[in-house]
């Protein structure tokens, strides 16, 4: 159902609840309306235009649900738009929440949002004297409870890249692997591009002198921001853990590689030198030295054996096996 929730808050409190109509809202004092809607048709946005005397443009960017964060201004009301983010495996998936504000309404059109807002209305229902402020308050728990969605993704793919930053150290990383970490990487630079409008928008909120946001709304607002810088640190800092990786990967390939460059090559050594004898005498020379000696061949055997011994024992003291 498109319409999830639509309550006039009087004093900070639950009152009636509003039905859509054509004809103007009216409300008088702190008296407001809050409603809550998901995936409208053009008919219901129609509906609250004509209720609320929303601009045809923002009525025209809720209905697209594909826009960047910003905040909007038309006459004395705000329209903003916020990005939603959850994980699904390892990809960030999107949705946007676009906020109608007023003097004595305020209204929210969630498209692709994974998490409904029915907890965060019944959060600021238990604070009256905060919710009495009127709707740049319900706009700030909005916005909060939209940013506090991106810690946990951020976390989760911290978690699985530190797995794969512990499975380099024993082992090389699989193909699928690699693909898998450059995959998340993207994810992540876009999910950098998101959270800069994002900052843009707790900002503009916070320092801008613009309708229906009270002053002392503001300091709320800068908490939000304050949130969105974290999430952008950890951002960050989880995009230098992937490359950390990634780098990790190819250093410690190109030392198993080197490490089996040198045995070989020792080995090799070692090789040479019974190669060597055994091709001497391989010759097919009449008058060879040592030919006719009764224990030739066990002196040989023993001459190869002692100089094989002698460059492995080098060789294992300088770490080439």
């Amino acid at each position: 159902m498109p319409v999830v929730a639509s309550y006039m808050y009087r004093s900070g409190k639950r009152a009636e609840e509003i039905p859509l109509a054509t004809k103007p809202f009216e409300a008088s004092g702190g008296d407001f309306a809050w409603i809550g809607l998901t995936e409208p048709t053009k008919q219901e946005m129609a509906d609250l235009q004509a209720m609320f005397a929303l601009h045809p443009l923002a009525v025209e960017d809720a209905l697209n649900g594909n826009q960047v964060p910003k905040v909007d201004i038309y006459s004395d009301q705000l329209f903003v738009i916020v990005k939603t983010a959850h994980l699904e495996g390892d990809k960030i998936t999107y949705g946007e929440t676009c906020i109608f504000v007023g003097k004595h309404h305020l209204i929210s059109v969630r498209h692709g949002s994974a998490r409904s807002h029915k907890e965060l209305r019944q959060h600021l229902e238990q604070s009256p004297q905060l919710l009495e402020h009127g709707p740049d308050y319900v706009l700030h728990g909005i916005i909060d409870f939209v940013v506090d969605g991106y810690l946990p993704v951020v976390e989760t793919l911290e978690d699985k890249v530190l797995e794969l930053e512990k499975h380099v150290l024993v082992s090389f990383l699989q193909p699928e692997q690699i693909r898998r970490i450059f995959r998340m990487r993207r994810h992540v630079i876009r999910f950098q591009r998101v959270l800069g409008p994002m900052g843009e928008v707790a900002g503009k909120l916070t320092h801008l002198e613009l309708p229906c946001i009270d002053d002392n709304a503001k300091p709320f607002f800068k908490d939000v921001l304050d949130h969105v810088r974290r999430v952008e640190g950890l951002v960050g800092g989880l995009r230098e853990i992937m490359t950390s990786v990634f780098e990790a990967s190819n250093l410690l390939e190109q030392q198993r590689q080197g490490t089996i460059t040198r045995q070989l090559a020792a080995w090799a050594a070692i090789l040479a030198v019974p190669t060597a004898i055994a091709g001497i005498y391989g010759m097919n020379f009449e008058h060879m030295p040592e030919l006719a000696t009764r224990y030739g061949y066990f002196a040989v055997l023993g001459v190869i054996a002692t100089l094989c011994s002698i460059l492995y024992w080098r060789f294992k003291r300088s770490g080439w096996l």
